[in-house]
């Protein structure tokens, strides 16, 4: 009974956090399916990626909140292709593709997909978190490192990449690594993201190291 009434008082927390968050507020009044879609705006009004890529892959894509936004302010004629193992709503310009994004399957699908290597990916996934601090930002290195992996068979040269990471330690070997990938890369936290929170984006320009 100890452990049900943690997870009661948790999740009576979480809602009240919900109620009072002026994001979640203005999603619904914008009509933007999470209150993620303001830190893709963010990151998108200070790096001006989304724009002119006609090709574009969102990794961890449900429950759409960030292809919503690819779809908005994407051109016309862009293609986006938006992977994950659980499905959303269509949006114009958006294939979803089910499964996981580290099969290679699902990689080659995307690539025939788009007809070409994508100008921009980006990843907001997130594992399910445990509550503990070093454990949580270990199992989300793994996935960003999964969708790194992801990125270097599928994003053309000179291209972008964003990705969401937990704060804990790894996270700046892994910001030198994009540095020796691409022209530009650095660190971002946008003003949508919880003060408290240990998240963080990485957003990496210009690609060089195409195979």
């Amino acid at each position: 009974m100890h452990i049900t009434g943690n997870k009661s008082l948790s999740s009576r927390l979480w809602l009240d956090r919900q109620m009072r968050d002026p994001f979640v507020k203005q999603a619904h009044k914008d009509g933007y399916r999470s209150r993620a879609a303001f830190k893709l705006i963010e990151i998108d009004d200070k790096f001006h990626l989304i724009k002119n890529a006609k090709c574009i892959v969102d990794i961890g894509a449900a429950p759409g909140g960030w292809s919503q936004l690819l779809s908005q302010r994407s051109s016309d004629d862009a293609r986006i292709a938006a992977i994950d193992l659980l499905q959303f709503s269509p949006l114009d310009k958006v294939k979803q593709f089910f499964g996981d994004f580290e099969d290679e399957k699902n990689q080659q699908a995307i690539i025939k997909y788009l007809g070409q290597k994508a100008d921009l990916i980006v990843s907001d996934i997130a594992p399910s978190t445990m509550g503990h601090a070093q454990t949580d930002h270990l199992r989300m290195m793994r996935l960003v490192r999964s969708a790194y992996t992801f990125t270097e068979n599928v994003l053309r040269e000179g291209g972008c990449f964003v990705a969401k990471i937990f704060q804990g330690g790894q996270e700046k070997a892994f910001l030198e690594q994009l540095k020796k990938d691409f022209d530009k890369a650095m660190f971002f936290k946008p003003k949508a993201s919880r003060s408290l929170s240990v998240e963080i984006y990485v957003v990496a320009m210009g690609y060089k190291k195409c195979k």
